[in-house]
């Protein structure tokens, strides 16, 4: 078996490139860290580092032995964080990333209860931008997974991925913003057709999911959006829509306090549509606070 501490040494000296640094972080010499390098090697009978010039780097082995050891070592300190928190009596800590949206919708209310119902419980949120792969090691994560035409990751379509519970919580189309004044602003739906002329404000200046179904359903309908104005989010967009620089193109959980001076019409068409996908950690999952949590999601995104 691999010790631990090996791979927390060995890890070191991949993340400060030598012996010495790896010695300095850990406050061991450079004589002990060196011997633990070599155990590790001789434990997994592979070449682990080589001499490059003065220094050392990290073979191909070696490189991939230290992304593992990251992953176990990260969930080592889990297991340690969650056996303190229940051996002191304290609800612990939830670590929940999700996109924009969500937090500003969902979140705030999920919170709210959350933190009414367990007094000891940290939460931390971390906004993330997902296509299916997980960023952060949450308990809990929000993300978009691909429009509803197209076919999930094998591993999300199974409900599992990588230690987590994977589901569905909601399918939803997108709604295009337009200034009240705006000849689009009487209909009762629109096509992605319909807006091939237009000038489009941007909203996604991390070049997202959400953003890439609304491309790809533009690219279907054989037109690429004509962006007069890009702007880093939903709400600076809808204020420019309501300047009357054009129209901007959102999921409907986006379409969240606008000015009066825009309207939000329903892009009813099959091509243009986000599923929102809940991941949750198989080792948390009995937690009071993470089944109270889902329960809390699943309502608000029905």
């Amino acid at each position: 078996m691999v010790e631990l501490q090996r791979l927390r040494v060995f890890r070191a000296v991949t993340q400060t490139g030598s012996i010495n640094g790896a010695a300095e972080r850990l406050g061991y010499t450079p004589s002990a860290v060196s011997q633990q390098v070599s155990a590790l090697q001789r434990e997994t009978g592979l070449t682990l580092i080589e001499r490059h010039g003065r220094g050392i780097v990290p073979t191909a082995a070696g490189l991939a032995i230290a992304n593992r050891a990251a992953r176990v070592l990260d969930q080592v300190s889990d297991l340690e964080t969650l056996t303190e928190d229940l051996r002191e009596g304290r609800s612990g800590t939830l670590r929940v990333g999700c996109f924009m949206s969500a937090n500003r919708v969902w979140m705030p209310r999920v919170v709210a209860a959350l933190t009414r119902e367990f007094a000891d419980l940290r939460i931390e949120i971390a906004l993330v931008e997902l296509t299916g792969h997980r960023a952060i090691d949450a308990d809990l994560e929000l993300f978009i997974a691909e429009s509803v035409g197209a076919g999930l990751d094998p591993a999300v379509a199974d409900g599992q991925a990588d230690g987590y519970l994977v589901e569905e919580l909601r399918d939803e189309g997108y709604l295009a913003v337009v200034p009240s004044a705006h000849a689009l602003a009487t209909r009762a739906d629109l096509s992605v057709d319909d807006l091939a002329d237009e000038t489009w404000i941007d909203n996604d200046h991390a070049r997202g999911p959400c953003r890439e179904i609304v491309i790809s359903a533009c690219a279907a309908a054989g037109f690429t959006p004509r962006f007069g104005v890009a702007a880093p989010d939903y709400a600076t967009a809808f204020d420019y829509v309501a300047a009357g620089l054009g129209l901007t193109v959102v999921p409907e959980l986006g379409a969240f306090r606008l000015p009066a001076e825009v309207v939000a019409v329903p892009v009813n068409d099959a091509r243009i549509r986000r599923r929102i996908m809940l991941r949750t950690k198989r080792s948390m999952r009995a937690h009071p606070a993470v089944e109270r949590a889902v329960g809390l999601l699943r309502t608000a995104a029905a």
